[in-house]
């Protein structure tokens, strides 16, 4: 079994168990400081990434994004999953490419988003088209490549909890292995978001809203 191989079956099993809390590196040195206090899992931050290179979020294009992947990846033994924003471009085989592009640099993980760089959400039918894609890629990887879908309303300014949660059942359906709305606001909408959903879902950590909260809203 190769290095990469045991890395996505410890991410793949951390997934299956209890709660866990995976930090995001932005370098080498954060990397390996995360990895000395004992996190299990790291991931790769868009934002802290581009803001390392002087750019905003989202100004850090595909090639730049992988080299910086695998320079993390070499740099530590845990598993890494990639933020691949919306994967480069709008369309379902841009998304299956980013996945295929992460997985050659190290990753054996990584989210797919359904908000677009031009500054709108995709309609539910052409995002679910994207996450499907993904995913068949990332099952023809020859190794478990956890892919998580993304559904962007509560932080894009439409925080529809309704609209959220239909979007992530479909995404669950199309083959994402973990689901994730960042931006929700206290357990109370994380709670109902996890009830709505058999596979495992991603909590981003907000000011106002404790670890033991959000563990407690996904039991």
């Amino acid at each position: 079994m190769s290095k990469q191989e045991k890395k996505a079956e410890t991410f793949q099993a951390l997934h299956a168990g209890e709660a866990f809390v995976m930090p995001n590196p932005w370098d080498v040195g954060s990397a390996r400081v995360l990895e000395a206090l004992g996190f299990k899992a790291l991931a790769t931050t868009s934002s802290g990434y581009a803001f390392t290179l002087g750019r905003l979020d989202g100004g850090v294009n595909l090639d730049e994004m992988m080299e910086h992947t695998a320079t993390i990846d070499r740099a530590t033994a845990l598993p890494i999953s990639v933020d691949l924003e919306n994967g480069y471009g709008p369309d379902p085989a841009s998304a299956a490419l980013a996945v295929t592009r992460a997985a050659e640099a190290g990753a054996v993980g990584g989210s797919i988003e359904d908000y677009d760089r031009e500054g709108f959400i995709y309609e539910l039918d052409h995002a679910v088209e994207r996450i499907a894609a993904s995913a068949d890629a990332a099952r023809g990887l020859g190794f478990p490549f956890t892919l998580t879908g993304r559904a962007e309303n509560h932080i894009r300014g439409n925080p529809d909890l309704e609209d959220t949660i239909a979007r992530l059942q479909a995404f669950e359906e199309a083959g994402a292995d973990v689901l994730y709305a960042p931006g929700l606001r206290g357990g109370d909408e994380v709670r109902t978001v996890c009830q709505a959903l058999s596979r495992p879902v991603n909590v981003l950590a907000v000011p106002g809203m404790s670890l033991a909260e959000i563990v407690d809203a996904g039991e």
